[in-house]
């Protein structure tokens, strides 16, 4: 295994650049890419910001470049159904962008020439990624879905979950990482942390929460992915 670790901001991913051993950094397309081990497992971490593009030119990036054989993204996520609180954790089964509609050409959702609305993650890493953070919270399983805005008000995330009922949580960059491993074949998966509740206080409460939690809970996750 070669595993590729995605974060779109600095703070989801802090602590594991430090933890690599003999790291070796490389810079390509605006970003930077950081190879090691992570407790004995080759690893490249990398930033790739923030929505969709930005996410899916890192993860291709990451397999055509620099060889990585698995990925995982790593960040924080707004709550999407009132059973997932904030500091829970939700891993993907399946990943959907909310915001992708070429009706009538094809039923909303679906991305064009591949059949599927939705993207299933790799069965044996979510499981190994589930079991890596139930030490460290509440953990659900399901559909995350990904759009190019960032949630913040309460008739948002209504429309959302009206649309996508089994929706767990919302974010800006899974689906995009899940459609690229598909078209590639790489196996991935996704773990958000709930930073807010997607709602009217949702950018206050995901400011103070990404500094203040969401590094510790990427990296204790991380930590025990690589030992398991």
């Amino acid at each position: 295994m070669r595993l590729g670790i995605i974060s779109a901001l600095a703070e989801e991913q802090h602590g594991l650049l430090e933890a690599l051993q003999s790291p070796s950094r490389h810079f390509h397309g605006m970003r930077e890419y950081t190879a090691g081990k992570l407790w004995e497992i080759d690893a490249v971490c990398v930033l790739s910001r923030i929505g969709k593009v930005a996410a899916a030119m890192t993860a291709a990036i990451l397999v055509e470049k620099f060889g990585v054989t698995h990925i995982v993204f790593t960040g924080v996520a707004g709550s999407g159904d009132k059973n997932v609180k904030v500091g829970d954790i939700v891993v993907a089964d399946t990943l959907v962008q909310h915001d992708f509609d070429a009706s009538p050409l094809f039923p909303r959702f679906e991305i064009p020439l591949t059949g599927l609305s939705s993207f299933a993650t790799d069965v044996a890493l979510t499981e190994r990624l589930a079991g890596a953070a139930a030490p460290i919270s509440r953990v659900h399983r399901g559909l995350i879905a990904s759009g190019d805005q960032f949630i913040g008000k309460l008739t948002q995330i209504q429309a959302i979950k009206t649309a996508l009922p089994e929706l767990l949580a919302v974010e800006m960059e899974g689906a995009a990482v899940a459609q690229v491993c598909f078209e590639l074949g790489i196996p991935f998966a996704v773990i958000r942390t709930i930073s807010d509740n997607a709602n009217d206080e949702a950018a206050v409460d995901f400011m103070h929460f990404i500094k203040t939690v969401a590094s510790r809970y990427a990296f204790d996750v991380i930590q025990n992915f690589c030992k398991a």
